[in-house]
């Protein structure tokens, strides 16, 4: 190991501490031939020798590798069934798996993983690795990557990284020591070989068996060396190592053997001779001492003689097992180059289909692509395949890559069928450039005669865009006709699309009872059809109008059913749905560290898939906690860096940062946001959060004196008396009462708020909002005291020592001075805590004037006028400027 010492020792002390169980993953880098994977040996034979176990896994340098291939390898060296591990119908949870094989694996002994030139890595296997690799700091795991650079590689910010260098003139006459005497030749060979450890080795074994001497021109490069040192191998020799150059790095005998229409038995001497010469080495079969030796190898051949092998190995690969569909398609790729592309098409498409299969999406996406590129083919056979890779393609995340193979496939369509199964390639989805491209694909589609599942499926599709892009008064005429034509069909899926279709179009107190027979309707597709998928949907509608009614027992138990169909469908997508809806039940009872918790995995499961519901659920859940656990600093990074929504969700983001940014005192940002929602008139609410967007707007208007815009507020909030305010199962917002009572106290309509409070209380009672009958008695006694009739201090005390119990004994943060000072006051304590400048503040607010008003008076910045403001709510347990005025004004 001349010139690794330092990068050894480095190994050696990263395999201590994975076999402690802090594992890591290690990037070792360098140019071709720099001693990447002569390194890795050696780390291995140091894991081996400590008692750790080693499993490798070489990704190959040619197109047509299996999906997962160097997985497949390091999971078959640990004695597993590759094909079992990575088997299943969800990526995250193939990807789970196999983090669980190498844990059970790496057991109490600890494993080295070696990843051998990476950056030739599959798209698929590289996913395993960033997977993996964010588990390894509690695995007693050390992966080792070789790559000739990180491109392809993607995030991994936590690996060490270890940059080969190229060796210096002592460290060549080291090297050179070992296998000559002659000192003379330090200079000439660092100088040819410019410090490469691979050219110094192959230059030395050059000098020492007299293929090239000093006085000669030098050879460019470490390819000349083999191909000169090919030139002396006897012919047999030369024919197979040129085989086994075409079949691979790594290649196994018997179809080096077929490839030459040779017995293996002729051929071992042959290999034999190969490795003299230190063209091959043994490993398991055999492969070729470096990628670069068999580049060499490869490039003596003429186009004639890769033309005939490239046949030849496809023909011997031919009975193979399916995982080496890839590998002959890539053969065939060769020779379509040079003639008809019918056949390679056919292995290419072929392969493609075993890699979705596999779920390699990124494989398949790349070989349906190749397929398009062979010639002749008609026009259906591309846009059957147009149709294949833009499925693939989204499956695989890359919704713009399976818009253009939508609009290919239609473009190309020769049918009707062919044209609508183009269409439905397309989701409605949160990107407007790509539901236009959607709604044309489908209308073309829908204006043709289509069979009944067909056009169910393409109505049903259409609804679900006319609901993204706000079609409301659209939805209920496509949704009613799917679902009419699909149950008509006896068409299982189209049956399944058309009930999402129609679900949409249900939103609100007026369609639960509806949603609730589609998600029975849905429940028993599920029980006929075993689709756990449809079983998912289901369930989560009922919970969703469980919840929505304040059935907040009854929608804890109905979790596990959902449970359980998350977890036969799996995924994070489907883990998410649970984790959210999970959330916001334990939020509404009140459970506020079990509903932080449940939403924070939710969010880190959904957040790399699709960002914009992930972060729109965990963001209105951070306000809901807000409002009554208090502010933590993430929720002050929520407030203070806006997301960019979806189009239709941007007025709600808006009215919820205006609201949490009040929760984090923080009044001018919210002022600010409240305004770019623009005038109430102007409004764009999603259909089901108007409840909800009503209420986050009311709240902030309360906060920040927009009393105008409460009036309207108030008369909006009405047709909702008796509901809760909760959108599609991410954040409980409480009664409807409570948010219009409160609305109506910030109004200075105390009696009508007062009953309100009065409704609210009993609703959160009945529903099992324990945090919100303490926040709806809170707003009740202040009411109270604010009102101060005969007999209402009297109702207001034993209100608000309970509601300050309840803020206690519930973690309550956002409450538990307000009600404790409230209760006091109420009960004979102390009488309001105020200092004499927050007395003098209080009476400039009951004169109407504005935070700036009051620092111009009083000769104060903004800021600390505002502050004043914040303590004097906070001391006196209110919410709002006009409950300081008319207190201030009766004192």
């Amino acid at each position: 190991m001349v010139g690794r010492r330092g990068e050894l020792r480095a190994l050696r002390r990263w395999v201590d501490q994975a076999r402690a169980g802090r594992g890591r993953l290690v990037l070792c880098t360098g140019e071709a031939g720099i001693g990447k994977t002569r390194l890795a040996q050696e780390a291995a034979g140091v894991a081996l020798a400590q008692g750790a176990a080693v499993a490798w896994g070489r990704c190959v340098e040619t197109d047509g590798a299996p999906a997962y291939w160097p997985w497949r390898q390091v999971l078959r060296s640990l004695d597993l069934d590759a094909d079992r591990v990575l088997a299943g119908d969800d990526r995250f949870t193939l990807f789970e798996e196999v983090t669980d094989q190498v844990r059970r694996a790496a057991g109490d002994r600890g494993l080295v993983v070696v990843l051998d030139d990476v950056h030739r890595g599959d798209d698929p296997s590289l996913l395993v690795l960033r997977h993996l690799a964010g588990h390894l700091t509690t695995l007693p795991v050390l992966i080792l990557a070789t790559a000739r650079d990180t491109t392809r590689l993607g995030d991994l910010s936590a690996a060490e990284r270890l940059e080969l260098p190229a060796l210096t003139a002592a460290q060549v006459a080291e090297q050179l020591s070992l296998a000559t005497n002659d000192p003379g030749l330090t200079a000439t060979v660092h100088d040819v070989t410019g410090g490469n450890p691979l050219f110094v080795r192959e230059l030395t074994r050059a000098i020492a068996d007299g293929s090239w001497r000093p006085d000669q021109p030098p050879p460019r490069s470490v390819r000349d060396i083999v191909r000169g040192r090919l030139d002396r191998a006897s012919d047999g020799c030369r024919r197979l190592v040129q085989a086994a150059a075409i079949v691979g790095r790594d290649f196994r005998l018997r179809t080096v053997a077929a490839t030459l229409d040779r017995s293996v038995e002729d051929c071992l001497p042959l290999v034999d001779e190969a490795a003299d010469l230190g063209f091959v080495e043994r490993v398991e079969d055999f492969r070729f001492v470096h990628a670069l030796t068999r580049d060499a190898v490869e490039a003596s051949l003429t186009t004639a003689e890769r033309t005939r092998l490239h046949q030849a190995v496809a023909t011997a690969l031919e009975d193979e097992p399916d995982e080496q569909l890839a590998t002959i398609a890539g053969h065939h790729a060769f020779l379509a180059q040079h003639g008809d592309g019918t056949t390679a098409r056919t292995w290419m498409v072929r392969a493609a289909e075993d890699a979705v299969r596999r779920l390699a999406y990124e494989e398949g996406v790349r070989l349906y692509r190749q397929a398009l590129t062979t010639r002749p083919i008609a026009a259906r056979e591309w846009c059957e395949i147009s149709i294949a890779l833009g499925r693939a393609a989204y499956l695989a995340g890359d919704l713009h890559g399976c818009c253009a193979a939508a609009v290919e496939a239609a473009a190309a369509a020769q049918s009707p069928g062919q044209a609508a199964e183009a269409a439905l390639i397309l989701e409605a989805m949160p990107d407007p450039t790509i539901n236009a491209t959607a709604k044309r694909l489908c209308e073309d589609a829908l204006a043709q005669e289509l069979e009944p599942a067909l056009r169910a499926r393409l109505l049903a599709l259409r609804s679900h865009l006319a609901f993204y892009d706000g079609e409301q008064s659209r939805l209920d005429a496509l949704s009613s006709e799917a679902l009419t034509l699909a149950r008509d069909s006896a068409d299982d899926r189209a049956l399944a699309d058309a009930l999402r279709a129609r679900q949409e179009a249900c939103p609100g107190p007026a369609g639960r009872a509806e949603r609730l027979e589609l998600a029975a309707e849905m429940l028993e597709l599920a029980r006929r059809t075993s689709d756990p998928r449809a079983e998912m949907w289901g369930e989560i509608w009922r919970l969703d109008a469980l919840i929505e009614s304040g059935r907040l027992a009854a929608a804890a138990e109905e979790l596990p059913r959902l449970h359980v169909a998350v977890d036969r469908l799996g995924g994070p997508v489907a883990a998410w749905h649970h984790d959210r809806i999970a959330a916001c039940v334990a939020q509404a009872r009140g459970l506020y560290a079990e509903a932080a918790a449940l939403g924070r995995r939710g969010f880190d499961r959904m957040r790399p898939i699709e960002q914009a519901p992930a972060t729109g659920a965990y963001f209105a859940l951070q306000l809901a906690l807000a409002g009554h656990a208090g502010v933590t600093d993430e929720m002050r990074q929520f407030a203070e860096q806006p997301f960019q929504p979806p189009p239709r969700f941007v007025t709600l983001s808006l009215l919820s940062r205006a609201q949490l940014q009040l929760c984090t005192n923080s009044p001018e940002l919210a002022a600010a946001s409240y305004r770019q929602a623009g005038p109430i008139d102007s409004w764009s609410l999603p259909a089901f959060f108007v409840l909800p967007a009503y209420v986050y707007a009311a709240l902030a208007c309360c906060g920040l004196g927009r009393y105008d815009d409460l009036a309207v507020l108030l008369e909006r909030l009405q047709p909702f008396r008796g509901e809760h305010a909760v959108g599609n199962g991410v954040a409980y917002m409480g009664p409807a009462e409570l948010a219009i009572g409160r609305t109506a106290a910030a109004l200075g309509r105390l009696d009508t708020a007062v009953e309100d409070l009065s409704t609210a209380v009993g609703q959160a009672e009945s529903a099992g909002a324990t945090g919100f009958v303490a926040e709806a008695q809170y707003h009740l006694a202040c009411t109270l005291f604010t009102r101060d009739r005969p007999g209402d201090r009297d109702r207001a005390g034993p209100l608000a020592t309970e509601a300050a119990r309840l803020a206690d004994a519930l973690g309550m943060t956002a409450y538990t001075e307000r009600t404790g000072l409230l209760a006091a006051r109420l009960n004979g304590g102390e009488t309001h805590g105020l200092s004499t400048r927050e007395l003098e503040v209080a009476g400039l607010v009951a004169e109407g004037l504005t935070n700036r008003q009051i620092a111009g008076r009083l000769v104060i910045s903004e800021r600390t006028a505002q502050n004043h403001v914040q303590h004097i709510l906070t001391k006196l347990g209110f919410t709002t400027r006009s409950q300081i005025a008319a207190w201030s004004s009766r004192r």
